[in-house]
């Protein structure tokens, strides 16, 4: 019953100040369309980064051998460290914290040859988890590289998108025989199209990849490119790349306090330091789309200060029948949360419809695609509701506490 009176009264302003009501409540349903699409296409730019970070390395460590900078156990500085293949399985004994490690070889100029078609490109040598650690996932119909291919040293290709494309053009790849520097390979899958933020010696849809012990066959050599290793958990990053130190440092005699010695690309920290930046750019959208509605909250207390003046006899009579300050207070906050809600909830669903219609367009330009596609995440939605709360409450609030603290015969003899 008394929630039905409170609507009554909310109905009755509604009709004596039309034009406010729809003006203010068009300002909230702006400012909220404002805040969720500034923070939708925020959190959707953030997740596009986060993930082409790390298609270009899933949350991993490469290691690279480097050059002494301390004089160690009487060897002089300037050494240069190298990695080999025993290192993998000596780290893999050593650091439990380590989920999975590999080796990687690396060849540049290695010519690709197909028909009359031909390619210049860079060469890894990998094993098959390297399909995951680099996400190298292959398209349908083709497969990456297994553990056979390794054991029996087979001459097989895993080509990237691109440069599939120059040397095959529209047709199917998968099956056909290439010449690696002369040497023959069997393609056996193709990479799918993705998008890639930081490369090692260019993108990864421009490469191609063999098995490890197939590269060491044709392009034989003693030392690694880099080891790649991903932490069992993304907080054990620096301990890890420490204990690397400790280790390799025993093994190739260098002090593990020389960091030259050895060189990482972390991109764990990568990531976890893009987030922190894009949790910050996040806030500062949310503060902007926030002080859009604190500008319509102005709106709303404005009406119910005028609501409270030509309500002024009806606020003394209420009073002079007993009416406590707490239910003339409700009423004024809970017309001016309403006016919130109504708007706020109208934005809201505006707003969801213009991001599936943007989510819903194909995205086909290079440099389009790195703002991805905008996401409504349940942090948006408590961010704007907490907002249009405050906003409710405190625009409703100031005039509340003026009618209650009316004077009932001055009210009564207000004209």
């Amino acid at each position: 019953m008394a929630l039905w009176i409170l609507l009554n009264d909310f109905l009755h302003d509604l009709k004596t100040q039309k034009t406010r009501v729809f003006l203010t409540t068009f300002a909230i349903t702006w400012g909220t369309i404002s805040i969720v699409l500034m923070m939708a296409f925020g959190r959707g730019f953030k997740n596009r980064m986060i993930t082409s970070m790390q298609n270009a390395g899933n949350n991993i460590i490469r290691v690279y051998g480097g050059e002494t900078s301390i004089k160690y156990q009487g060897l002089p500085i300037g050494r240069d460290i190298r990695l080999h293949k025993e290192d993998v399985n000596l780290i893999r004994k050593s650091i439990p914290q380590i989920q999975e490690v590999t080796p990687n070889h690396g060849q540049w100029g290695v010519r690709l040859k197909y028909g009359d078609k031909s390619a210049s490109t860079y060469c890894e040598g990998v094993y098959p988890s390297f399909e995951f650690l680099r996400t190298f996932y292959p398209k349908k119909g083709g497969r990456f590289l297994n553990q056979y291919d390794v054991i029996d040293k087979r001459r097989v290709v895993y080509l990237g998108s691109v440069i599939a494309q120059e040397l095959f053009e529209d047709r199917d790849p998968i099956g056909k025989q290439i010449e690696m520097d002369g040497v023959p390979f069997t393609v056996v899958g193709i990479m799918q199209k993705k998008l890639q933020l930081g490369m090692s010696n260019g993108p990864d849809d421009e490469r191609a990849i063999i098995p490890f012990t197939t590269f060491e066959s044709v392009y034989p050599r003693r030392s690694l490119r880099m080891i790649i290793v991903k932490p069992n958990k993304l907080t054990d990053s620096e301990f890890i790349k420490s204990e690397l130190y400790r280790v390799l440092g025993r093994k190739h005699r260098f002090d593990p306090a020389d960091e030259n010695a050895l060189s990482f690309w972390d991109f764990v920290s990568n990531i976890q330091e893009m987030n922190k930046v894009f949790t910050g750019i996040e806030i500062f959208l949310g503060v902007v789309g926030g002080l859009t509605l604190l500008v319509a909250g102005i709106g709303i207390a404005n009406i119910m200060y005028v609501v409270v003046k030509e309500r002024t006899r009806e606020i003394g009579i209420k009073i002079a029948v007993g009416a406590h300050s707490k239910h003339i207070i409700s009423q004024f906050i809970f017309e001016s949360l309403l006016i919130a809600v109504i708007g706020g909830a109208g934005g809201i669903v505006i707003s969801g419809i213009i991001i599936k219609l943007v989510g819903a367009i194909p995205v086909e330009n290079q440099g389009l695609s790195y703002l991805g596609k905008p996401v409504m995440s349940q942090a948006v939605m408590i961010v704007t509701a907490t907002i249009l709360g405050f906003i409710g409450v405190f625009s409703g609030v100031f005039p509340a506490r003026k009618a209650a603290q009316l004077d009932p015969v001055d009210a009564l003899r207000y004209e």
